[in-house]
């Protein structure tokens, strides 16, 4: 009563007090710093109690654990993923800003938090009318991020007492047997189909959609590929969850995750938020912006060990066709009308035309120049080698061999199955350990007998799949090769010596409703092109068929008025 100020989110004068002494507003349950500097002691009989406070005996259950709510499990795991970014370089602003706003946004879309009836607060409530005199439910849980505040003002809670009361029963059952936190086998039993469902691979869109808008030099292949190198929390994340927070039933079916990150899940996930949370216009990608074709497109060519050359090229065929746009580059949540760009698998897309422009790829031509590209470096004492797509293709194909099978045998051998063991009762703790004690010491003695080498420790996090020295002896590097065995001078301007090109399809595919912009066959197309495809689809960690859709996307940017003219003197053919 003695604090009359006016709550900074809602404006109402509706104060409670936390058992800490800290003010929570009843209306929209937002906590503030400031404490009550004179706590009375004294206790008036037959008296209302004004702060709810918490039931020890509840809260610890039987099992040591206290009572958590779902979207707080998601909270810890975007705030360990967020600090592991923060720990491979990204700026500080990204958890305390970004991130944050996005998640209390998310959460007051989806009515768990930050709005009049916080959905969590119907299963708090069943469980406070089940309890039986005085004590109510904590307004101030732990919570993870410190976003979240769920608590009951005293009118509130004698609504619900009388309007849930007939379900108590079932609802007690159903969040204590079934799951470990208070609304877990509820979270996956109710209707959600008006709001996106917070999921595991929903924590990497909140993380990417956050990088993106700090025009973070991580792209979205790059970051899934942390991911899967355990650089950033996400399988197996529930080991960091505290002791008290138990998992079991459900709680597992949402937390544990038995597969990889997919690039096109979390891709589309990512900008169905972004129109959810009703975000305005990302900032600009501009040339300067590491997303930028032009940045990126100097990056896959040094990974290829292409030439430097090439990069004049696709700087051409960027402003050519005009992807290097402000406007076609910047996400606008919510704008149908404008193409969602994958940034990482345009660049390359943007390479591979240049590579069929200057070579061709139809297994014939770009041997042709090999051959005369190796006759030329025998007789050629001045400059730089010319560039030999045969040799590239060589030193290129071993080192993606090699890392590819060891890629495939990292992935075969690894265990799904955490190394912290999960165990739900005090009782049967002891046991659990020595059973896992006993398992590891069993995989490190057939391990000594097979000769299986002990995993190593985990690399260090690079940008770099593939790398090149031009140190080398063996000129296993080609940054610094020229490119005059492919190319002519015409009218001043360097032009290619092979005036043709092929398309990959005439006409394309209607994306929405096949889901590409064209079908990728492998028999069906050349095996140097196929390769290409190969290489960039390893390095972005994605199937071909999306970098074979944007390549067929820029050639029908590229070749739109030949390809215009052409169909329509077919058509006049068949009238």
């Amino acid at each position: 009563r003695d604090f009359n100020e006016r709550c900074a989110q809602c404006s109402e004068v509706n104060w409670g007090l936390t058992d800490g002494g800290g003010y929570y507003c009843r209306s929209c349950h937002n906590v503030i710093e400031r404490t009550r500097e004179v706590v009375n002691t004294d206790f008036i009989a037959n008296s209302r109690v004004q702060t709810i406070s918490k039931d020890s005996k509840k809260q610890e259950k039987s099992e040591g654990g206290s009572e958590w709510y779902i979207c707080e499990g998601f909270q810890l795991v975007l705030k360990k993923q967020v600090e592991a970014l923060e720990a491979l370089g990204v700026h500080p602003q990204m958890k305390d800003e970004i991130l944050c706003n996005f998640w209390r946004c998310y959460l007051q879309k989806s009515k768990q938090a930050y709005c009049k009836r916080p959905a969590a607060e119907t299963v708090k409530t069943l469980s406070v009318c089940e309890s039986s005199t005085d004590v109510d439910s904590d307004p101030e849980r732990p919570s993870i991020l410190h976003l979240l505040s769920l608590s009951e003002s005293e009118g509130d809670l004698q609504t619900d007492c009388s309007s849930f009361a007939s379900s108590v029963s079932k609802v007690s059952e159903s969040t204590s047997v079934y799951s470990g936190s208070v609304d877990g086998s509820l979270y996956l039993m109710k209707n959600q189909k008006e709001k996106l469902r917070m999921t595991m691979p929903m924590t990497l869109s909140f993380c990417y959609m956050a990088l993106l808008w700090m025009r973070e030099p991580i792209t979205l292949s790059e970051f899934l590929r942390f991911v899967v190198e355990g650089h950033i929390p996400y399988l197996n994340v529930f080991e960091h969850f505290p002791e008290k927070m138990k998992l079991c039933g459900l709680d597992l079916k949402i937390f544990c995750v038995e597969s990889w990150p997919v690039y096109e899940e979390v891709f589309n996930k990512m900008h169905e938020l972004a129109a959810y949370l009703d975000l305005p216009r990302f900032p600009d990608i501009t040339e300067s912006c590491f997303l930028h074709p032009d940045m990126l497109c100097m990056k896959y060519l040094m990974e290829a060990n292409l030439p430097d050359e090439l990069h004049n090229w696709t700087c051409r065929v960027v402003k050519k066709i005009g992807i290097g746009e402000v406007d076609f580059l910047t996400l606008m949540p919510g704008n149908k009308s404008t193409r969602k760009v994958k940034y990482d698998v345009l660049a390359a897309a943007v390479i591979i035309v240049v590579l069929k422009l200057l070579f061709l790829l139809d297994d014939r031509y770009e041997w042709l120049l090999s051959e005369f590209a190796e006759e030329r470096n025998k007789n050629n004492t001045e400059g730089g080698p010319y560039f030999e797509f045969k040799r590239w293709y060589e030193v290129v194909k071993h080192s993606l061999d090699v890392k590819q099978k060891k890629l495939d045998e990292e992935r075969a051998k690894y265990l799904w199955r955490c190394e912290k063991p999960l165990f739900y009762s005090v009782k049967k703790k002891s046991k659990v350990l020595k059973r896992r004690q006993m398992v590891v010491s069993l995989q490190n003695q057939f391990g000594k007998l097979s000769g299986s080498v002990q995993r190593a420790k985990k690399p260090n996090p690079s940008s770099f799949q593939l790398s090149w020295s031009e140190e080398n002896a063996d000129g296993s590097c080609f940054h610094g090769h020229s490119l005059k065995g492919v190319l002519q001078e015409k009218c001043g301007l360097l032009t290619a010596r092979n005036p043709d090109y092929w398309l990959c399809t005439v006409k394309l595919c209607n994306e929405k409703l096949c889901g590409h912009l064209a079908h990728y066959r492998e028999v069906e197309f050349p095996q140097s092109y196929h390769f290409v495809l190969g290489l960039f689809s390893f390095l972005l960690r994605i199937q071909p068929s999306y970098i074979h859709d944007e390549v067929c996307m820029i050639e029908h940017k590229l070749f739109n008025k030949k390809l215009y003219k052409k169909l329509k003197y077919n058509a006049v053919l068949r009238k």
